[in-house]
């Protein structure tokens, strides 16, 4: 007897805490319950045989109804209600698509003198992302001038480029090739790769968020992603270490990278 239901996201998430809301043929509320933390929904509450109308809310979702038919046994079968992202967002078409760097930013920020952080970007980058139908299977791969580094300070920028850090003359590109892929939620990924950076190879992990898709102003269908990483500049062999007072570095042993990209569908970018 009751109300049983599952709630899940297009691409089988449980949307936790959704609220289902059951109405009578006057609109009148019958029933009300919460779903769990594994999106299922479960009252022992038996209802009359009847038509009803089943509402499915949760925040940062378009609302779903459906309506029901309820026997004398008393009980709701919903099944599986499926719930969208609010403004349409879905996982993006399968195929491929180019990184516009336009539209698109590469952020690193440092803890500076211990107070403080010195924000920088790559003005120089390109990069394609394949989306396979089975999403798992997904890679990107970027390239990223290290020349191009710019914090707004030309002496500072100049020191990024020198072997104390980038050495960019030596190593002009910074690489990342994807090499895995793992679910983290509803619209999150952590992307498992290699970042190659001033001469050194390590494995770093994306914490990747998928923002959605949409047309474009040039007839185009872009995505959109934000992503971020943790780095430690000893991993890449950058060790420079300026104290300017005890226990205090001129510039943090950590960056933060920080990614806003759109990428547009297809093999290239549109002239």
């Amino acid at each position: 007897m009751g109300l049983r239901a599952q709630v899940r996201t297009r691409d089988g998430w449980a949307v936790q805490h959704a609220v289902v809301t059951v109405t009578d043929m006057t609109g009148a509320q019958v029933l009300r319950a919460t779903a769990n933390e594994d999106g299922t929904v479960r009252t022992d509450t038996p209802l009359q045989a009847g038509a009803y109308t089943v509402i499915v809310t949760a925040v940062g979702y378009a609302p779903a109804a459906s309506t029901a038919l309820v026997t004398a046994s008393g009980r709701v079968e919903a099944g599986t209600v499926v719930l969208a992202r609010q403004g349409g967002v879905e996982l993006p078409p399968p195929g491929t698509w180019s990184l516009d760097p336009a539209h698109s930013s590469v952020a690193a920020v440092a803890q500076h003198l211990g107070i403080s952080s010195v924000r920088g970007r790559f003005t120089e980058f390109s990069g394609r992302i394949e989306i396979s139908e089975e999403v798992h299977r997904s890679r990107v791969d970027a390239v990223i001038s290290a020349a191009s580094i710019d914090t707004g300070n030309g002496m500072r920028d100049k020191h990024l480029r020198s072997p104390d850090f980038l050495d960019s003359d030596r190593f002009p590109e910074i690489t990342y090739r994807s090499i895995g892929l793992a679910p983290a939620g509803p619209d999150r990924w952590t992307v498992h790769g290699r970042l190659s950076m001033h001469g050194v190879e390590r494995p770093v992990d994306l914490n990747l968020s998928y923002l959605g898709t949409g047309p474009d102003p040039w007839g185009g269908v872009r995505a959109a992603f934000s992503a971020t990483a943790e780095l430690r500049r000893e991993d890449f062999a950058m060790n420079y270490n300026q104290v300017v007072q005890a226990g205090i570095s001129a510039i943090g042993t950590t960056l933060r990278v920080e990614l806003d990209i759109q990428a547009v569908q297809g093999e290239s970018l549109p002239s």
